[in-house]
């Protein structure tokens, strides 16, 4: 009986060693962590319609009356393009892309939706994604009514866009948002001096599988 008593002493004393190591470490573990870093949200603007992405929905963008378009290629590879139903029931924490606005006749928009924990309308669904390519025809208005964190997109040189995010990294080709914006990634692009695209995106951690 004595034996077994001292065995079961010896436990719990190193039980409680073990378990005062851990606090420490946690304590300091938790002391030299850096706080997160708040995070800018630079908007799109489209004719005067704001698109921030992770807080714009669906129905901001149909009520500004953008029409938000998808394509499907059938086994013929005929393409058939149809407006977007606001009333169709997505699947939650979903991530849903292969849409499109039309911003001109010759200039385009990606754009991507993301879902919640619930199960929602289209419509509800926040823009997680937008990609702008402008076209190269000289006639085309697009980055006249097309405005990037408030510059217009005619006036966004590469060398404003160095003034406008200085803590971007890049080249005369591309400006981009750095690793250490996490939640929020941005990109600048320019093909012989001119701006091609521009692109704004909010990460999340969803079903990437589910509206591709």
């Amino acid at each position: 009986m004595r034996k077994n008593t001292l065995y079961r002493l010896a436990a719990m004393a190193l039980a409680m060693l073990l378990l005062l190591a851990s606090a420490g470490c946690s304590d300091a573990s938790s002391s030299s962590s850096e706080p997160e870093v708040e995070e800018p949200l630079y908007p799109i603007t489209i004719n005067g319609a704001e698109i921030r992405v992770g807080e714009t929905t669906v129905q901001a963008l149909l009520d500004a009356g953008m029409d938000i378009t998808f394509s499907e290629m059938d086994s013929n590879h005929q393409i058939t393009q149809y407006t977007v139903d606001p009333s169709e029931m997505l699947e939650p924490m979903s991530y849903y892309s292969g849409a499109s606005i039309w911003i001109t006749d010759h200039t385009f928009a990606h754009v991507a939706f993301v879902t919640d924990e619930e199960a929602i309308p289209l419509g509800e669904a926040v823009i997680a994604y937008i990609e702008i390519s402008f076209s190269s025809n000289e006639e085309d208005n697009a980055k006249s009514i097309v405005s990037f964190n408030g510059v217009m997109a005619k006036d966004l040189t590469r060398e404003k866009a160095g003034e406008m995010f200085p803590d971007f990294k890049g080249d005369d080709n591309m400006w981009f948002s750095p690793a250490s914006m996490r939640n929020y990634k941005y990109g600048v692009y320019f093909s012989s001096g001119n701006l091609h695209s521009l692109s704004a995106e909010r990460r999340y951690d969803v079903d990437w599988s589910s509206g591709s």
